[in-house]
């Protein structure tokens, strides 16, 4: 009795062992990622204990990222749409905002029934450097990979977006704008797919305007193939809200649809923890709303 008991239990252990854990983390690229020069040193959380708190709580502040990876953070079965987004944390491209921008919104996207990919992109910029162009080529890559093993993780690949905050506001809108070339060597079959999002989500997104103006920055040429975008900000955001003011009227100009909430006031970095006192934290809401009218969403 007790040697079936064992063998039972070893039996369990080892489908256990053997499961798939519930969010895959994949690497974005065999060996050294393309443009890197090197290691920077081993990845780190560098918040400091009681600084730097949105809503009361911590931020990690994730850094030294060389191995890029995309983290798959399966929908909720009961809502599953087939759409599908990659997160895009920000932190200046010096750091990732891992769980305020990252972890908290893949389990919000779950619940509303979309599959959600967190990208940890390279960080801070290499010396000598542009420091947009690594978290480029990862995020190319990573709408490549997602796109490619869309069967695989009950992806439709017709509904596959992005959606970034603050320096990954501008990743997710340099990945939607500069798509058609890749500034690396094609690495496998999946860089055959086409690496556009399908829509765009823009969340207090920095970068869009050239320093000082209200002119939309010069790399970010916008034309009737960019994505449907949903925007917000707040009129307070001190990284300033002629980012999405520009990149919609240039989005206007070419007509591809679009929709910006600009919110009196809120500041920047919150995420989705709610706060009483700052309705643009309810911005959840409207991209839901936004997201079902798209027909992004299963129909309750």
């Amino acid at each position: 009795m007790k040697s079936v008991l064992f063998a039972a239990l070893c039996f369990v252990g080892s489908a256990l062992l053997a499961a798939e854990p519930a969010h895959p983390v994949i690497n974005l690229w065999p060996g050294t990622p393309p443009g890197d020069k090197g290691q920077l040193g081993e990845e780190h959380d560098s918040s400091k204990p009681n600084e730097g708190l949105v809503a009361g709580k911590p931020v990690i502040r994730w850094t030294d990222v060389s191995k890029p990876t995309i983290t798959i953070y399966p929908a909720t079965s009961s809502k599953k749409s087939g759409a599908a987004v990659l997160v895009c944390p920000g932190g200046g491209y010096r750091i990732l905002a891992l769980d305020l921008e990252g972890t908290e919104v893949c389990e919000w996207l779950n619940s509303i029934g979309v599959t959600a990919a967190l990208l940890k992109y390279r960080v801070p910029a290499r010396e000598g450097d542009d420091k947009h162009q690594l978290p480029l080529e990862d995020a190319q890559r990573a709408l490549s990979v997602l796109r490619h093993r869309a069967a695989e993780w009950e992806i439709d690949r017709k509904k596959i977006g992005v959606l970034g905050f603050s320096a990954g506001g501008h990743l997710a809108a340099n990945l939607s704008i500069n798509y058609a070339n890749r500034d690396y060597e094609k690495i496998d079959e999946a860089d055959d797919e086409s690496c556009r999002p399908d829509f765009s989500v823009l969340i207090y997104p920095a970068y869009l305007v050239t320093k000082g103006t209200e002119q939309i920055s010069p790399d970010l040429n916008v034309t009737e193939k960019t994505p449907p975008t949903f925007m917000v900000m707040a009129a307070d955001d001190p990284v300033h809200v002629e980012n999405v003011l520009a990149y919609g009227f240039a989005l206007k100009k070419v007509k591809v649809p679009f929709e910006v909430h600009v919110y009196p006031s809120g500041g920047h970095g919150y995420g989705m923890r709610p706060r009483k006192e700052a309705s643009v934290t309810t911005w959840p809401e409207r991209a839901t709303e936004w997201m079902r009218g798209r027909g992004l969403l299963k129909v309750e």
